[in-house]
């Protein structure tokens, strides 16, 4: 069959093989030069597909895209019974929203992102760490008297995670429905068992990730980094903190876990539901029967709840970021445990303390995760000098995602200052103009700064040579951190 001069037929196969696996390579070079968004990411995918592909095919399947192909986003999608219940939702909502002046370019911006407005008539609570947050959480829970939504990037089965467990089953055999959403990759420690205990009770438990799709199990990468509960479309929380004990500040590495998370009635509960709707929706292709009604709060505090990921047509939180710099006046303070930011955003950010800007970014001094960890270093020389403020948390491990833009507004969420929050995962972010609640995060950070200590550019830069080497050489893997 393979008659070549010189060649046996099992060579002229393996050269066929190459040279079909080479073609397969260009293709998806031109894939990663027409999707890839970032000229790094390219010329790193470029290369390893020119000189590996063996080896970079795979990965690119898992690693380089950077579109959740597939997920249907009610207000965006075209699945007929989900636009029509998010359409009917959205204008309930936008019944409560507040009329934006024109100079609050912030707002505008974050609400065209996310979709939804920002609202009034909200009662916003504030939980600082994990004893005030798991004690709120577990008072919603037992509470319930229609349905529980919930939705976590980690559970684990120790202590706390068998307490929550225990409350779910308690609600789903008093007859309340729950609907239980993880993400399959940060909860890949869960045990066989705690899912079926669970669903022997009549819970409904789903994993966020690759669903009834074949293709959807090449979609590794993005993670459903959200922390949600949502109880009878009456009572939301969001923020920082997973289930486990070490949020509870109970692991000997950690120690002390400082988070911040936060509670809600009003018009934002629905636009939380909304984002679990679209979230469980993906997972098993169902609609769970909510309750869509408006509870206005007497409090009245205005807020907005931005989803963002990569389904987004644009990297939604990597331009809010930029543009909390862009507008900020006075101040401009953040608090993440990652701090691996790309060029806009640190050029947003430069520029800010160049005109004055009070920037200060509060990162952990402990890593969870090294290679982000030496990350940040590199980034000590491109910020510290143009007047952007560094300060390592002192008290134990800093997990908190928390903003403070000028005093005026207030943001607690899921997203971190790094690549997988800009690109890779689906988040969600509450920005709340309230003053009482802004008041209230302005002091918990100045309550924080006082428990960090401010690094200098030398910490960088008088270090070892095989330190910076390590450094920027993380800096390199920020596409995939």
């Amino acid at each position: 069959m393979f008659e070549f001069v010189g060649i046996d037929a099992t060579t002229a196969l393996g050269l066929a093989g190459l040279v079909l696996f080479y073609a397969v390579g260009f293709f998806h070079i031109l894939h990663a030069l027409m999707r890839t968004r970032t000229s790094q990411g390219t010329i790193a995918w470029v290369v390893s597909l020119l000189t590996m592909p063996f080896i970079a095919i795979p990965l690119y399947w898992l690693l380089g895209r950077n579109k959740f192909m597939g997920y249907v986003r009610a207000r965006r999608g075209n699945d007929k019974e989900m636009a029509k219940l998010a359409e009917e939702m959205s204008s309930r909502v936008k019944g409560y929203a507040v009329d934006l002046p024109e100079e609050n370019v912030f707002e505008r911006a974050a609400q065209e992102l996310g979709g939804l407005p920002f609202t009034s008539g909200n009662q916003l609570e504030l939980l600082v760490d994990g004893d005030e947050t798991f004690e709120r959480i577990f008072e919603a829970i037992e509470g319930a008297q229609e349905y529980i939504c919930v939705n976590f990037y980690i559970v684990k089965s120790d202590k706390v995670g068998m307490r929550f467990q225990r409350a779910l089953i308690a609600r789903a055999k008093a007859g309340v429905k729950v609907y239980f959403l993880y993400d399959e990759v940060g909860s890949y420690k869960l045990s066989a068992t705690y899912l079926g205990e669970l669903k022997d009770s009549g819970v409904e438990c789903e994993s966020f990730g690759a669903n009834r799709m074949w293709w959807s199990r090449f979609q590794l990468n993005f993670r459903n980094h959200r922390k949600i509960v949502v109880v009878d479309g009456k009572e939301a929380l969001l923020g920082g903190l997973n289930v486990g004990d070490e949020y509870l500040g109970r692991s000997v590495k950690f120690g002390n876990w400082r988070d911040t998370h936060m509670a809600m009635r009003g018009p934002s509960v629905q636009a939380v539901q909304l984002v679990f709707m679209e979230d469980w929706f993906w997972a098993c292709d169902r609609v769970p029967e909510l309750n869509w009604e408006i509870e206005i709060q007497e409090e009245d505090q205005v807020a907005a709840i931005i989803p963002t990921g990569p389904a987004d047509p644009v990297e939604s939180w990597k331009l809010l970021v930029a543009e909390a710099a862009n507008s900020a006046r006075k101040k401009l303070w953040i608090a993440s445990p990652y701090f691996v930011p790309d060029d806009g955003v640190l050029t947003a950010l430069q520029l800010a303390a160049l005109r004055g800007v009070d920037v200060r970014i509060m990162l952990p001094d402990k890593p969870d995760h090294i290679l982000v960890w030496l990350s940040a270093f590199s980034y000590y020389e491109d910020s510290i000098p143009y007047g952007v403020k560094l300060f390592r948390y002192q008290e134990g491990f800093l997990h908190q995602k928390v903003m403070l833009i000028d005093g005026r507004m207030a943001a607690v969420g899921t997203a971190n200052l790094d690549n997988r929050s800009f690109r890779l995962n689906f988040e969600v972010t509450a920005f709340v103009s309230g003053a009482k609640f802004v008041s209230e995060v302005e002091g918990m950070l100045e309550t924080d700064f006082g428990n960090c200590r401010e690094v200098a550019v030398e910490e960088f830069t008088e270090k070892s040579f095989l330190f910076r080497v390590a450094c920027r050489a993380a800096r390199l893997m920020a596409p995939v951190q």
